[in-house]
């Protein structure tokens, strides 16, 4: 799994379905974020309340992304401590359709985070959601395993059935990338844009 850290989001994104992209409202909470991802651990919490994201980060298997549904921007997910404590276990990173409070402690930490924002206000923990079942975030339907891949440019999902496919189709495209120079790659993106206007009746 370690290998999709060395992947960049837009090589993924050119070999997913925009369904795989989340929104740009799902963005690193703190700068520069080393690039997060790992195995899908999800989590659903009702509106307020926090309770099933605290439970999951004592079952969720080290080097697992926690990735939350929730769709409150009113009560923060999770804080410094809660954050802390999944760092101290292994879990990879959050990636929450939500917010979260004591920034300061969790940059310092290093403990990445991709979300909407943050706020000083706790949720509650009172309410059962879901753990370990599908979760939307960002737009995006999340089962747990499928591979996670966060960095400045946003968060994709890739789902488990496709992951040694796009791994694969990935790192042949890095690879291409790499062996050519700007020149020719010039000539070819002329080339290809002329073609494409004069197909437009465009001179």
């Amino acid at each position: 799994m370690s290998a999709f850290a060395e992947i960049p989001t837009t090589t993924l994104a050119d070999l997913l379905d925009r369904a795989q992209i989340m929104d740009i409202g799902i963005r690193p909470l703190w700068t520069p974020v080393p690039r997060l991802a790992g195995p899908a651990y999800t989590v659903r919490c009702p509106p307020g309340d926090n309770l099933m994201l605290h439970a999951a980060i004592y079952r969720a298997e080290p080097g697992s992304v926690i990735v939350v549904e929730s769709g409150d921007l009113d009560y923060a997910l999770a804080g410094g401590n809660v954050c802390a404590v999944a760092q101290r276990r292994g879990v990879a990173g959050f990636v929450v359709d939500g917010l979260i409070r004591d920034l300061a402690e969790v940059r310092e930490a290093g403990f990445p985070v991709f979300g909407r924002g943050v706020i000083p206000k706790p949720g509650t923990k009172k309410a059962l959601g879901a753990l370990a079942e599908p979760a939307r975030c960002g737009g995006v339907l999340v089962h747990p395993g499928d591979v996670v891949v966060a960095d400045e440019e946003g968060v994709v999902v890739v789902p488990a059935a496709q992951r040694e496919q796009l791994l694969a189709a990935a790192t042949a495209r890095l690879a291409k990338e790499a062996a050519e120079s700007l020149d020719e790659w010039e000539a070819q993106h002329r080339a290809k844009i002329g073609q494409a206007l004069s197909g437009l009746g465009f001179e």
